[in-house]
């Protein structure tokens, strides 16, 4: 039996979209996340600007909206 050695991939944010109720993460590999506003609720109660004034952390490792001092990683969003 052989067993070989799996590198864990890392998953890196490249754009953030919203629609009335979801946030959709795109993933630099292609995936795309979509999750329920109401999971973050200060995402939920955000202005359309707030909501699309983002930033990436660490080269994608995460997000952050300056309006709303919110965060988040996307490690964290996928063990959803």
């Amino acid at each position: 039996m052989s067993i070989s050695a799996v590198k864990p991939v890392r998953a890196l944010a490249r754009e953030v979209r919203f629609d009335e109720h979801m946030m959709h993460v795109l993933l630099l590999d292609g995936r795309e996340i979509s999750v329920p506003l109401d999971w973050f609720p200060p995402l939920r109660a955000a202005t359309d600007k707030q909501r699309r004034h983002w930033r990436l952390i660490g080269s994608g490792v995460g997000i952050h909206w300056p309006d709303l001092d919110e965060d988040l990683s996307i490690a964290a969003l996928l063990e959803q």
